[in-house]
C-alpha cells in the first residue's frame, strides 16, 4: 500500500512559511510514497526554480532530497516529485512535520511545511529472530496493530519456560527484545508470543530458534 499527494507552491513574490493544515496518513512500513509539490511562477518573467526536503527523520528514506526546474514560464506550472519509503521502524501516531524549501533563480526562497503521521501496522506479526543460529545474544522482532499487554517467553523442547523476555504494555507498531542465552546450553528453543489487546482478545504466536556455542 502506497500513499501520494500533491501541494501547491506560488512563486514571484516573497512569502511567509505555509503551516501545515493537513496531516497526511502514510501506511506503515509502505515503500514508493510520493509527494508532488506543483510550483506556479506568478511572475512575468521564466525561473529556475530548486526544492529542498529538511527535517527528514531517519525512520524516512527518500531517492533524492533535492529537486530542480530549470525553466518555469510565467503563469506556468511545474512539478517536483518525490519519493520516499517508510522503515518500520517508524513511531506510529505520532506527527511529524517536513519542511520544503522552495528558491527561485534570483535568490527569493519560501518554506512549505507537510505534517505525516504513520499508520498503526493492519496485523499483528511475530517475526524470526536475528541473527539464527546465535550466540549468545539474539533479537526477537514483532509488530502490533495496537496498543496490548505482551509477554514474550522461551521454552525449551521440554515446554519447561526458562526465560521471560518482557511482560507488560506496549504501543502499536515495531519493537524487539533481546535474549541473552549466555547461561544456556547449545540446542533448539521455541520462543512465544502471547498479546492481549481488550479484555478476551489474545494472540498467541511462537517460533524456534537455534543457539550454537
Amino acid at each position: 500500500m502506497r500513499t501520494a499527494f500533491l501541494l501547491l507552491v506560488a512563486v514571484g513574490v516573497l512569502g511567509a512559511t505555509a503551516s501545515a493544515q493537513t496531516v497526511y496518513q502514510i501506511p506503515f512500513a509502505s515503500p514508493g510514497n510520493t509527494i508532488e509539490l506543483a510550483v506556479e511562477n506568478t511572475s512575468s518573467i521564466s525561473t529556475a526554480v530548486g526544492v529542498e526536503a529538511g527535517n527528514i527523520p531517519g525512520w524516512l528514506h527518500f531517492t533524492s532530497t533535492s529537486s530542480r526546474l530549470d525553466a518555469v514560464g510565467p503563469g506556468n506550472q511545474s512539478s517536483a516529485v518525490f519519493t520516499f519509503s517508510v522503515d518500520k521502524t517508524a513511531p506510529v501516531s505520532h506527527q511529524h512535520t517536513l519542511r520544503f524549501t522552495v528558491t527561485a533563480s534570483s535568490g527569493q526562497s519560501w518554506t512549505k511545511e507537510i505534517t505525516l503521521s504513520v499508520n498503526p501496522p493492519e496485523t499483528f506479526e511475530l517475526s524470526q529472530n536475528y541473527p539464527n543460529p546465535f550466540n549468545p545474544t539474539t533479537a526477537i522482532p514483532f509488530q502490533l496493530p495496537k496498543e496490548a499487554r505482551v509477554r514474550i517467553t522461551i521454552f525449551n523442547l521440554l515446554g519447561q519456560e526458562i526465560a521471560a523476555l518482557a511482560d507488560g504494555l506496549f504501543e502499536p507498531g515495531y519493537h524487539e527484545v533481546v535474549w541473552n542465552a549466555e547461561r544456556c546450553s547449545s540446542g533448539m528453543y521455541v520462543y512465544q508470543l502471547e498479546a492481549r489487546d481488550g479484555v478476551d482478545h489474545t494472540t498467541v504466536s511462537r517460533k524456534t530458534l537455534v543457539l550454537v556455542k
